[in-house]
């Protein structure tokens, strides 16, 4: 049990450390975009409230006994900052019971992995705009997360131990498609598999890729890992299919596991892909 949580702590600090600081400052900055047409949506009722949800990759409601408090107005002002995120707010009886909702509290829902991420009690209290910012980014999660500063964090709090890294350059010509076949594919394994972007053009990325023992050469390329036991592999790939993606995640999940962490590597030298 050691080592697993030492792997996964590793993968955790090679995913976050070189990152350029103006990566995670920019979390604290509110969009000041005059087209910005992102609108707040009072939930009246429990059914549409359900479809609110459901038709978001990620959805955030502040659940509020009390309108007056000091939190809602920061709740407010996250709506322009996150125009890729859907916002709500409802003081409905019947909505709060539904969702089990018993003092004010701000609820972050993916549809990914179908979690539920409240903050309540003491966490409310304290919440301030630039944490309120900071839990949103860290949290939203979607069926392709791009991997940063904030997200990287996100992924490694979520239930879903298998995560598909695609590593590509996102100035390539062919990058456009290749994501929209990656995020076809990614539906088809939602809540088993998070599928994660890696722009391998940041050089902040860099440990990124030679973690997995690849070389700028071998990219495009796919990368499946496992946080319970550090079990991973590559693929080395010319274009995203889903057929391909998809072969690779079946064998994954079926056991077809080439390589493990680094530990065990370092005990039994392997030659460089």
């Amino acid at each position: 049990m050691e080592d697993t949580q030492s792997g996964y702590l590793v993968l955790l600090l090679v995913f976050a450390c070189g990152l350029a600081p103006e990566v995670a400052a920019a979390a604290e900055e509110f969009s000041d975009d005059p087209d910005a047409t992102q609108q707040l949506v009072w939930l009246t009722d429990v059914p549409s409230t359900i479809e609110f949800i459901a038709a978001a990759e990620v959805a955030i409601i502040g659940f509020f006994q009390d309108l007056e408090i000091p939190i809602v107005s920061v709740f407010q002002s996250m709506v322009q900052q996150f125009q890729d995120v859907s916002f709500g707010i409802s003081n409905n009886s019947e909505v709060l019971s539904y969702y089990n909702i018993t003092g004010n509290t701000i609820s972050l829902f993916r549809l990914v992995d179908n979690e539920q991420l409240n903050l309540e009690g003491a966490d409310i209290e304290s919440m301030d705009a630039t944490k309120l910012s900071r839990f949103i980014h860290i949290n939203s999660l979607r069926f392709v997360t791009e991997y940063n500063a904030m997200t990287v964090l996100g992924l490694f709090n979520t239930m879903i131990e298998i995560h598909l890294l695609l590593m590509m350059n996102k100035a390539s010509p062919e990058y456009e498609e290749n994501l929209h076949r990656y995020q076809t594919a990614a539906k088809l394994f939602q809540g088993k598999i998070l599928f994660v972007l890696v722009d391998s053009s940041l050089k902040e990325n860099g440990k990124v890729v030679s973690y997995f023992k690849l070389k700028e050469t071998q990219l495009p390329a796919l990368a499946i890992y496992r946080t319970l036991d550090d079990k991973w592999d590559t693929l080395s790939i010319a274009e995203v299919t889903v057929e391909q993606v998809q072969d690779f995640c079946e064998g994954f999940l079926k056991g077809k596991v080439l390589k493990e962490n680094h530990k065990l590597e370092e005990k039994t030298p392997k030659e460089e892909l």
